[in-house]
Order: structure tokens, then C-alpha cells, then sequence
């Protein structure tokens, strides 16, 4: 791991390649993209996945709200000097990096979308809702490493004790559970009525990368977006969740390498 800023991150590939850069979601950290960044740095790209603040090995930075994620973001990225880059998004590391990219159009040079959303018409799923809520603070304050497991065992069959270790630091101490409750209470997908039209018009290259069986972001989201989005590619995993980035990582890497093969 390097650090930046405060900021953790994960980088494989030359240090003079084209960027990647690599946004998880919740409860996630940058450990989801290792097999991404790993195929990406083989195909000669710079591939960077930071630890959001408040997750994986970053401490947390208050308030945890989506704006100042996206401030941290784009810190990030001008830390580094990357110029333009190819944003991956994953759940609200999507949220997240796509507002920052129809913020700084000119950072952004390809797209690719995985089980995330974009709609200000959007819903929360359940347990979305309960951390809105003011069952939040229970919720996270009563969560231990076993009820985590059992928690995201539904969604991600099978995941490994070593990943339910990295995603459960966002849990480590008061102030990153507390930072869960601020990014989800500022989540207001009305939010986004300002933003329609905007990642059409960013006209980059873009690939949606997609679980067939997403039950927090629905397959009905990819197509949306790949009507939304000129010239986009549209791939969907069969037997595959939300976390597709653990559930078919070699087949997610493949398609993520292909795609950057055939980036201008």
C-alpha cells in the first residue's frame, strides 16, 4: 500500500502508462479492485485504487458526506498529477466518481460503470434505508466481524475470511462508523437532477460491467445507462451479484482489459 494525503492506495502498472482510477463502494476498500488494477497494470496502465477516507487502511476525514468524498477525490487525483483517467466505479465509489467527473470533464478519458447508479429518481435498498434512518446508529454501533460476515454472505456467496477482514475496517473505530451513517444521510438522489444529460455529453469511451443477479443495483440500471450513454458497451455477467469484482474476478479483469486494449 502507498499513501497519499491520508489517502491509502493500491497502484500497479508503469508509472508513465495511461491512469486507471478505481472507486470502490460500501462496505468495500480498494482490496476489491486487486485483481482489476493487477490486469490493468499488465496491459501497460497506470492502475490507482485509494482506500475512500474512512475505509480500508484511510482514516477517516469528517464529515463522511458524498461532497467531501468528492473532494477527496479529486485531492487525490491532482496529488498524483494524473491527468485524464479512466474512473471505475463500483456502488458509491460510482456515486462519487461520476459526480466528480461531470465536475472535471476534462480528468476523464473513459468510463466504466459496475453496479452503481446515476438517477435522481432513484430508491435505497433496505439496509440503505435503515442506516438513513435513525436506526443507523445502532446498526453500526452493534455490528461485529461475525454479523458482518453474515451480513454480505447472501449477497457475495462464499466470500473469503481475508475480504470480510479488509471490508470490516470500516468499522475499526467510532468515527468511521460514523462516517457511514453521514455518507448514506447526505446520499439524496435529488441530488443528481443537476447532473442529467452530463455523462452523455462527457463523450468518452465506456463499458458497463454488470452482475445478471444485482439485487442492490438492478440490471435495469445498465441498460439505462447504456441507453443513456452514446456509443457505450453493455456486458453482463450471468451468475454473478454485486460484488462481481469478487464473484467472477478473472472474467471482470478480462473484460476490464479488453476494454482498455481498445481505448484511443
Amino acid at each position: 500500500m502507498e499513501e497519499l494525503g491520508g489517502i491509502a492506495y493500491r497502484e500497479a502498472g508503469p508509472e508513465d502508462g495511461p491512469a486507471l482510477l478505481a472507486l470502490h463502494g460500501y462496505p468495500e476498500s480498494s482490496y476489491l479492485f486487486r485483481h482489476a488494477i493487477e490486469a490493468a497494470g499488465r496491459e501497460g496502465w497506470r492502475a490507482i485504487a485509494p482506500d475512500l477516507p474512512g475505509y480500508g487502511d484511510s482514516p477517516a476525514d469528517p464529515p463522511g458526506t458524498w461532497e467531501h468524498h468528492m473532494e477527496a477525490v479529486a485531492r487525490f487525483h491532482e496529488g498524483l498529477d494524473l491527468g485524464p483517467v479512466v474512473l471505475l466505479g463500483h456502488d458509491w465509489g460510482g456515486l462519487i466518481g461520476l459526480r466528480w467527473a461531470c465536475e472535471r470533464p476534462e480528468a476523464i478519458s473513459g468510463l466504466v460503470l459496475t453496479s452503481t447508479g446515476f438517477f435522481p429518481e432513484g430508491k435505497w435498498h433496505g439496509l440503505a434505508e435503515a442506516l438513513r434512518s435513525d436506526q443507523g446508529e445502532q446498526l453500526v454501533d452493534g455490528m461485529t466481524r461475525e454479523e458482518f460476515g453474515q451480513l454480505l454472505e447472501p449477497a457475495c456467496p462464499g466470500i473469503a475470511p481475508e475480504t470480510l477482514d479488509e471490508f470490516f475496517k470500516a468499522f475499526r473505530d467510532e468515527q468511521r462508523r460514523r462516517g457511514q451513517l453521514e455518507l448514506y444521510r447526505s446520499g439524496d438522489f435529488a441530488k443528481l437532477e443537476a447532473y442529467e444529460g452530463r455523462l452523455a455529453a462527457l463523450d468518452v469511451p465506456t463499458l458497463i460491467l454488470w452482475g445478471a443477479d444485482d439485487p442492490f443495483a438492478p440490471p435495469a440500471g445498465a441498460h439505462r445507462f447504456h441507453a443513456e450513454i452514446p456509443h457505450s458497451e453493455l456486458v453482463v455477467l450471468e451468475d454473478t451479484g454485486h460484488f462481481l469484482w469478487e464473484q467472477a474476478p478473472e472474467r471482470s479483469a478480462e473484460e476490464l482489459a479488453r476494454f482498455l486494449r481498445g481505448m484511443p
